[in-house]
């Protein structure tokens, strides 16, 4: 017999750099059905040194990104450590970690997401279930997204479950199936020029709002390859390395104007992305506090009802529900959907790494 109740800690790190999210969660299942308490939360930002390095890792040489993932594993169990101690947390079932992406290359049948060493259990003095995305790669999945098999459990009263993070991403019902991809960039180019203004981001939207539109630079990046794909479909941060940043950079404007245009370009593509123009719309992430993004969502989608939840929705969610699929793990239960993914079937994925006696 299963058990009914999950005292666990969920840890993301996100592509937009923000800080490591951790999340103390309580989950419920009755007649099926999944409750969850969201109880303490923190970010755990990232010093100047970790950023240079997590901003570069994309470019390391392969015996470097092996010293990156041990350091980035101390880090981590530090970071989990330091949360279970300062809140006095007990009788853990679990802590159900992300890690962090550097590199993700579906095509290739490669993803790598540092911090999820066997060592971790240790370190930390807890059952560590992490490392989600490869089994699905080696499936031929896109190994991403994993997040909406948590939006069809938890938030099923929404019709749309809109991330806006380092990219934006969409989960939702269609014929009975969960759809879900990747949209476009959000955060990994916001906060890039933001940073270039000597700010960490564009508080609600401020400085894009005092831009205006490049009509020429939103309709190439309206044009790129990316968004003729049909789903499923993912991306990295390859892609705005590679695509997005030397196509705005061709553009010799203010960073306003630059800000505004991709602000325009992440809202439209959204609309675009939404099978239906009505509904409920359940807005997370970063981004869900940016008030002029917000705005211009409103203004592609007039009939759709987009709802800003509590701030530990907004910011943990994510965190939230890789604790979830976390506890689908220990349970053996499907949490990677391959409507979503492309993987040859659904499946339970990642891996549960128990302490060792020393």
């Amino acid at each position: 017999m299963f058990k009914e109740t999950y005292n666990v800690i969920g840890v993301m790190s996100g592509t937009s750099l923000d800080g490591i999210d951790l999340a103390h969660v309580h989950f419920s299942i009755v007649d099926g059905k999944w409750s969850f308490d969201i109880y303490e939360t923190e970010t755990v930002s990232y010093d100047n040194d970790w950023l240079n390095k997590l901003q570069t890792a994309i470019d390391f040489s392969e015996d470097k990104l092996k010293e990156l993932n041990k350091d980035y594993t101390f880090l981590l169990a530090n970071s989990i450590k330091t949360f279970i101690k300062k809140h006095q947390l007990q009788k853990l079932d679990a802590v159900c970690s992300h890690g962090h992406t550097i590199l993700h290359q579906p095509q290739n049948g490669f993803t790598l997401q540092i911090g999820n060493l066997p060592e971790i259990a240790n370190h930390c003095n807890q059952t560590v279930v992490c490392d989600f995305r490869v089994q699905d790669i080696l499936l031929g999945g896109q190994g991403a997204p994993l997040v909406p098999i948590g939006d069809r459990i938890l938030f099923s009263e929404y019709d749309f479950c809109l991330n806006l993070g380092g990219f934006s991403n969409v989960s939702f019902e269609q014929n009975d199936t969960r759809i879900a991809f990747d949209i476009s960039p959000v955060n990994t180019v916001l906060n890039f020029y933001a940073n270039q203004l000597g700010l960490d981001y564009d508080d609600k939207g401020q400085l894009a709002a005092s831009g205006k539109v490049n009509s020429e630079l939103l309709n190439e990046l309206n044009a790129l390859e990316y968004y003729k794909k049909q789903f499923p479909k993912s991306l990295g941060f390859e892609f705005v390395k590679e695509t997005i940043l030397p196509l705005i950079e061709q553009y010799n404007i203010p960073i306003e104007d630059k800000l505004n245009t991709f602000t325009e370009h992440i809202t439209f593509q959204i609309a675009v992305a939404l099978p239906s123009k009505k509904g409920k719309l359940l807005a997370t992430g970063g981004g869900a506090y940016n008030d002029f993004l917000i705005e211009r969502l409103k203004f592609w989608l007039p009939e759709l009802e987009i709802i800003i939840p509590d701030k530990k929705t907004i910011e943990f969610k994510e965190a939230l529900i890789f604790a979830l699929l976390g506890v689908l793990k220990l349970r053996n239960e499907i949490n990677a959907l391959s409507s979503v993914t492309g993987a040859k079937h659904d499946h339970s994925s990642g891996i549960i790494h128990n302490q060792f006696i020393l």
